[in-house]
């Protein structure tokens, strides 16, 4: 069951690298996330009125799940989709984020008192390499600039600290309790932020309401919930190890929506990635 999870949010997290560049050509990175927040709190309100789940009992389980909610919802997304609007190419955003699982490992194995085999610690540096040849065409530094860089890193930061702090604070957390609770934290968070700095522009169309859609329900929904559910059953850096595939599943998909023969350099790419995913998640059992 944990394998099917785990090739299911491969799988709709490459597919939200497109959707989110369909969604950002109709609305400016704030104004999307806030459409789609919205979006993603008008659809769990009938799911959380039919099949009622646990809210958080205390005040600190609130604010854990507040804080879990924002690192990954309004700062990882809302710094990487800044970050593509200033300017800055896919293929170095998705380097970039990809640099998640060497930065869990770091933090597990320094502040966690997790213990990773040599040959888990070279399979994430072989991950990490592999996502860089399957990128490799499409970075282009002439287009990274200070503030697009800041973005990309508040990105990685976020992301990488929510897996953790979710991990470590609320691992029992109700799944739609917690949905609710971030979804609105994160639309509480950036919607003035729309407002203020983007002027809340929108220019409606089938393309934008069809990748909020897909994002909200099978990414920042059952995505994260995936997500959530196998940190509880695994160890950090073996389940952030699957961060470096989402990118060549995206590559793979725009393969074959838009025609793009991969090179032999992104095949290449995607074995090596493929063989230091294998062997992070690699055990003895």
């Amino acid at each position: 069951m944990n394998a099917l999870l785990a090739w299911y949010f491969v799988a709709v997290w490459g597919a939200g690298y497109v959707a989110t560049k369909i969604g950002l050509q109709s609305a400016p990175p704030f104004t999307f996330l806030s459409l789609r927040f919205a979006f993603g709190l008008a659809c769990l309100a009938p799911v959380v009125l039919i099949w009622k789940p646990q809210w958080p009992r205390t005040r600190p389980e609130w604010i854990h799940l507040v804080i879990a909610g924002l690192l990954m919802h309004a700062v990882q997304l809302g710094g990487s989709h800044y970050a593509q609007y200033l300017g800055m190419s896919a293929g170095v955003t998705a380097l970039v984020i990809s640099c998640q699982p060497l930065l869990t490992a770091i933090i597990a194995s320094r502040w966690l008192h997790a213990r990773l085999a040599p040959g888990q610690w070279a399979g994430v540096f072989i991950g990490l390499a592999g996502v860089a040849l399957v990128v490799w065409h499409k970075v282009d530094i002439r287009e990274v600039t200070a503030g697009s860089l800041a973005a990309t890193l508040i990105a990685v930061g976020g992301v990488t600290a929510a897996t953790l702090y979710q991990k470590t604070f609320c691992p029992n957390a109700d799944l739609k309790s917690a949905a609710v609770v971030q979804f609105g934290a994160s639309l509480a968070v950036l919607a003035p932020l729309a407002v203020a700095i983007e002027g809340f522009p929108v220019v409606w169309s089938a393309e934008l309401l069809a990748s909020i859609a897909f994002l909200v329900i099978f990414a920042s929904y059952l995505g994260v919930s995936v997500l959530h559910v196998l940190m509880r059953h695994g160890e950090a850096t073996r389940v952030t190890s699957m961060m470096y595939l989402p990118p060549i599943f995206a590559v793979v998909l725009e393969a074959a929506m838009f025609h793009v023969v991969p090179s032999g350099l992104t095949a290449l790419g995607i074995a090596v990635t493929c063989a230091g995913v294998a062997m992070t998640v690699w055990s003895r059992r």
